[in-house]
C-alpha cells in the first residue's frame, strides 16, 4: 500500500499519511474486509486517496498561478496604497454571496488552507477555490471601479 501512494505521489511523508489515514478510516468506520478481497479494496482506498491529493494538489497550483497571472505590480505611492487598503475592506464587506466574504476572512484573516475552509464549511476544495476566484475578480473590479473614479 505503501509502494502504490509512493509511486502515485512522489513524497514519502504523504504516502505515509495517506496509507495511515486509509487504516483509521477503517479503524473508525469498523469495516468488516472479506479476506479475498481485503487486498483490492486497501490497494484502491489508497489509490483513491492518492487521486484525491494529487487533485487538491492541481487545485492550488490553478489558484497560485491565478494569483500570479492577475497581480499587477505598480509603483504606488503609500497614501494610494492607503486607499487602495481601505477600499478593499469595504470591497470585503460587500462581497456577494455570503460565503465568498467567509473564504477570504477564514483563508488570508486566518490562514487556513483550502482543505481546512472545506471541512470547516462542509463543502468540497473545489467549491472554496471557485468562491476564492469569485471574491478576488469582484475586488479587482472594486479596485478599478474606484481608481477610474
Amino acid at each position: 500500500m505503501y509502494k502504490l501512494a509512493s509511486i502515485l505521489l512522489h513524497d514519502d511523508d504523504e504516502s505515509k499519511d495517506i496509507v495511515h489515514d486509509v487504516f483509521s478510516r477503517l479503524l473508525a468506520q469498523q469495516v468488516e474486509l472479506n479476506e479475498d478481497t481485503a487486498q483490492s479494496y486497501l490497494l484502491l482506498s489508497v489509490r483513491n486517496r492518492c487521486m484525491n491529493v494529487i487533485r487538491n494538489h492541481k487545485i492550488h497550483q490553478q489558484v497560485h498561478r491565478y494569483l500570479l497571472s492577475t497581480s499587477e505590480l505598480e509603483d504606488t505611492s503609500p497614501e494610494d496604497f492607503e486607499h487602495e487598503i481601505e477600499v478593499l475592506k469595504v470591497g470585503v464587506n460587500e462581497l456577494f454571496p455570503p460565503i465568498c466574504r467567509e473564504v477570504i476572512h477564514l483563508h488570508f484573516a486566518e490562514g487556513l488552507s483550502f482543505r481546512e475552509i472545506a471541512l470547516r464549511l462542509d463543502v468540497s476544495e473545489t467549491t472554496i477555490y471557485k468562491h476564492l476566484r469569485n471574491a478576488l475578480d469582484q475586488l479587482r473590479q472594486t479596485l478599478k471601479k474606484q481608481s477610474n473614479e
